[in-house]
C-alpha cells in the first residue's frame, strides 16, 4: 500500500511543481509522477538531515521540503527530457 501512496503523492507533487514552474513543461504524465516521487524522496532526505522528519501533528516543514524537491527535480528533469527528445516538440 505504501507504493500506491508514493505514486499518488508523487503525481500530486509533480503536478503542483509543474504549475509552480514558469512556462510549459513538455514531459508526459508518467514522468511527472516519477519526478514527483523523486522530489518527495529528496525532500524527506533533507528533512531528515535537518532533523524535522517526524514531528507531532502535520509535518508542514517536511511537506514544503518535498514540494521544493519536486519543483527542483521537475525543472531539471524537464531540461534533461527536452535534451534527450531533441528540443521542444512541434505541435500542430
Amino acid at each position: 500500500m505504501s507504493w500506491l501512496w508514493a505514486i499518488i503523492v508523487g503525481l500530486v507533487l509533480g503536478v503542483i511543481a509543474r504549475a509552480i514552474l514558469p512556462g510549459k513543461q513538455d514531459i508526459p504524465l508518467w514522468l511527472t509522477a516519477v519526478f514527483g516521487i523523486l522530489g518527495s524522496i529528496l525532500g524527506n532526505a533533507v528533512a531528515g538531515w535537518i532533523g524535522v522528519e517526524d514531528t507531532k501533528g502535520i509535518d508542514w516543514i517536511r511537506h514544503v521540503l518535498q514540494l521544493a524537491g519536486a519543483v527542483a527535480v521537475v525543472a531539471v528533469g524537464d531540461m534533461a527530457w527536452q535534451k534527450i527528445r531533441g528540443g521542444r516538440s512541434q505541435r500542430t
